[in-house]
């Protein structure tokens, strides 16, 4: 029998062990998750009555659909919540339950990782009520908690205006939401949002509800500063028309849309590429998710591209690892599934110009605002040591010298704003500085383990 390692346990986690399960191949399934579902399906706590028909709207049906599947497949597989794989070498998988160390000899590797939350240095984004968007909807989500009463949504992101839907309904006041997009980009990339109608209107259905109930909604600005004394009391920002404005409020969610989570990828040996449209480097794959010898990405890990797709690309990475070890594939219709993945890969990237990634904010950011939170590194450190004579001009000999990157996070919150500071600052291309390597462990472990 092979032995099959699948990393998350979200929408494409789940659709493959699912479907390799019914081959008769029993996959480990690693989880750092209390529960199964991933970010997008996660569970509320036990004992936490949510009402999730009203906090995921249609997506409650698929919700429920993905928790029915893994019910009937958990005495299948090996399901390993709470464990986290921190590093690959050669065909073993390093993990750490709590305090506890174990090594995975597998076969073959299903990376299903999913995606963190993209950010960018804000003046005062350090301060106490200023939450990424994912950490806010896990609040909510999983304790049933809002991080605050008065909330103003900011960035670019589809997320903005769901989460402040989702917050609403909870009983927040939303003072507004912050689009750093202008509408025009919207306009310019409805035709591809419009390869997956469906998804199109509900997003426009997102706006039109809190536009009803007189929601402020601006886009096109420029955020300026989360303001406060011991915690986020106000966002100062800049509207479309050039005029400075300030919004009291108690807490702040903002985002920059996703970035896959591609730690595990590299360290198994896959080819990150650059990728202009989302400026990221993401895992080179086929089409069925093949990255590497017995090596497989699916889900938002792989390419970000929300529930549907990733239970789809599980599906199609599942059947790729079943083709590679000779074992015949039944009831999959592959060219339709790839036809659909199609479909909302292109809807994905009609979603990264809508809500683009607001590049050129790093060459007004101030040089006092923190870059790198977990080592203290400040815009005008890294732009001293970029034009340094014989500084760097690549992000990891940048990292070298001045640390940024080499905290908890590993540069996986404060690579991408490196790397756009670094390609600003020496006015070249993004992709001409490269990008931070990762090296093990992709996220802390505890010092003292055992194993």
């Amino acid at each position: 029998m092979i032995k099959v390692a699948i990393v998350g346990a979200g929408p494409a986690g789940i659709a493959a062990a699912d479907l390799l399960a019914a081959h008769g191949v029993a996959p480990v399934v690693i989880d750092e998750g209390r529960r199964p579902g991933g970010q997008i399906y996660r569970q509320p706590r036990e004992g936490l009555a949510l009402d999730i028909a009203a906090l995921l709207g249609s997506e409650a049906d698929n919700y429920r659909r993905t928790h029915a599947t893994f019910a009937h497949l958990r005495d299948r597989v090996d399901y390993r919540p709470q464990t986290l794989a921190w590093g690959i070498e050669d065909r073993t998988l390093h993990t750490v339950c709590g305090t506890t160390a174990a090594t995975l000899d597998f076969d073959a590797l299903l990376l299903a990782t999913g995606a963190t939350d993209r950010t960018l240095p804000i003046q005062g984004w350090t301060l106490p009520g200023v939450f990424t968007l994912g950490g806010a909807q896990v609040l909510l989500k999983e304790h049933g908690c809002l991080i605050g009463r008065r909330i103003v949504f900011c960035g670019s992101s589809p997320l903005l205006y769901l989460a402040a839907k989702q917050c609403r309904a909870m009983g927040a006041e939303i003072v507004a939401v912050l689009d750093t997009t202008p509408f025009a980009a919207k306009v310019a990339a409805a035709r591809d949002l419009m390869a997956v109608p469906g998804m199109f209107a509900r997003g426009l259905g997102y706006i039109a509800a809190l536009r009803r109930v007189g929601v402020a909604l601006h886009d096109g600005v420029t955020l300026r500063a989360f303001e406060g004394a011991r915690g986020v009391e106000a966002v100062r920002f800049r509207d479309r028309r050039g005029a400075e404005v300030t919004l009291r409020c108690d807490a702040v969610a903002f985002g920059f849309g996703l970035k896959p989570e591609t730690q595990l990828a590299e360290l198994a040996g896959a080819e990150l590429r650059y990728d202009a449209t989302f400026r990221q480097w993401l895992p080179h794959a086929d089409a069925d998710g093949r990255c590497g010898s017995n090596v497989y990405v699916a889900g938002d890990g792989a390419t970000v591209g929300g529930a549907q797709a990733a239970a789809l690309t599980g599906m199609l990475a599942g059947c790729a690892l079943l083709d590679d070890f000779k074992i015949a594939v039944r009831g999959v219709d592959r060219p339709r599934l790839r036809r659909q993945v199609q479909r909302l890969r292109r809807f994905q990237r009609g979603l990264a110009r809508a809500f683009a990634w607001p590049a050129g904010i790093m060459a007004e950011l101030d040089d006092a605002v923190m870059v790198c939170r977990c080592e203290g590194i400040i815009a005008g450190e890294l732009r001293a040591a970029l034009r340094a004579d014989f500084g760097p001009t690549e992000v990891n000999r940048l990292k070298a010298i001045t640390r940024c990157g080499m905290g908890r996070c590993q540069g996986r919150f404060c690579g991408l704003a490196a790397v756009e500071l670094t390609a600003q600052a020496l006015n070249v291309p993004l992709e001409n500085v490269g990008r931070l390597r990762m090296q093990p462990p992709v996220k802390p472990i505890p010092i003292a383990i055992s194993s």
